[in-house]
């Protein structure tokens, strides 16, 4: 008996360290053992308080591997402060610490103002190239494939797009690409790789946007489907955190895919979407990268106008 009284104390003993330190996982990883609970117990307990979590989530969680964040995850939290007989919020509050450390380690993001003035900057070069926001092109599906270096680089990316006329005359396609924070539009290039060919090309420093004209070599006329691809490369910024991409007005389906370098991959990724760039982002889910592939993707079998992207976590 003494000698279990002894590990009792011990795991006490870690068990108000790590509360009053952190982080988050080695708290609750440490309440867990205190109380000698298996995680199939604590998920037993949380489904009383009307809480489902599964059992990975909960080892997840107590590894360090994935963070509770969704509103149903937040919840569980709560109810185990109650299961596990923590003080009133002590769990919340080193999962608020590590999301603040988190954001602190990232670069900040691109602010409302950058937006609005990336939009000034994109009526302006599209100006200069004798073109408007409206192509006369809808969009029945865009495929997006972009690649992340060994340096943790944006090195490039390819679109594959099939668009329907929805008046005569039309002949080109303008691509616009936003590079990362510090990238250098001078050094980036633009390839035509399907039913195409490059035209003319401008480029703007202070928001890292380039613009393309892509030429069919034909004229559609109202109605008429067209496909073509291309690409762009890159590479000239620091280290890339998520792509984003902005949709003025719905269209067919999106898709993305990014394929990370197998000398360096990212800790966890996630989707995110934003109704607009002055809108909070909401609809969060985590993605799997796959094994041998290196990727994740998302597929938006009908976008509607706002913001989608993928994030992604470095250690």
């Amino acid at each position: 008996m003494p000698h279990a009284t002894q590990q009792a104390d011990v795991a006490t003993a870690e068990l108000d360290s790590a509360l009053r330190g952190g982080p988050f996982h080695v708290a609750l990883r440490a309440a867990i053992a205190a109380r000698g609970l298996p995680l199939q117990r604590v998920q037993h307990h949380l489904t009383r308080y009307g809480v489902k979590v599964g059992v990975t989530s909960l080892s997840y969680w107590q590894q360090g591997a994935r963070r509770p964040q969704r509103p149903e995850s937040l919840r569980a939290v709560r109810a185990l402060e109650e299961i596990l007989q923590l003080p009133e919020e002590s769990l919340i509050r080193l999962l608020a610490e590590a999301e603040e450390r988190s954001v602190a380690q990232r670069p900040a993001a691109r602010s409302y103002r950058s937006f609005v003035e990336a939009s000034g900057v994109l009526e302006q070069l599209l100006a200069e190239l004798e073109s408007s926001l409206d192509s006369g092109l809808h969009t029945l599906g865009h495929h997006e494939r972009v690649r992340i270096g060994p340096h943790r680089e944006l090195v490039g990316r390819e679109s594959h797009h099939i668009v329907r006329a929805h008046r005569d005359g039309i002949d080109r396609f303008i691509a616009v690409h936003y590079g990362d924070p510090g990238c250098a539009p001078d050094r980036m290039t633009v390839h035509a790789l399907e039913n195409c060919r490059t035209g003319r090309v401008r480029r703007h420093h202070e928001t890292g946007m380039l613009v393309a004209e892509l030429l069919f070599g034909t004229r559609l006329r109202s109605g008429d489907t067209f496909l073509f691809r291309y690409g762009v490369e890159d590479g000239t910024a620091g280290v890339s955190r998520e792509y984003v991409r902005d949709f003025g007005i719905a269209g067919g389906q999106y898709a993305l895919q990014v394929r990370f370098d197998e000398n360096a991959l990212p800790v966890r990724c996630h989707r995110f979407t934003q109704h607009s760039a002055a809108a909070p982002r909401s609809g969060r889910q985590e993605l799997r990268l796959t094994g041998g592939h290196h990727s994740v993707h998302l597929v938006e079998p009908r976008m509607r106008s706002g913001i989608v992207g993928i994030g992604w976590d470095w250690e």
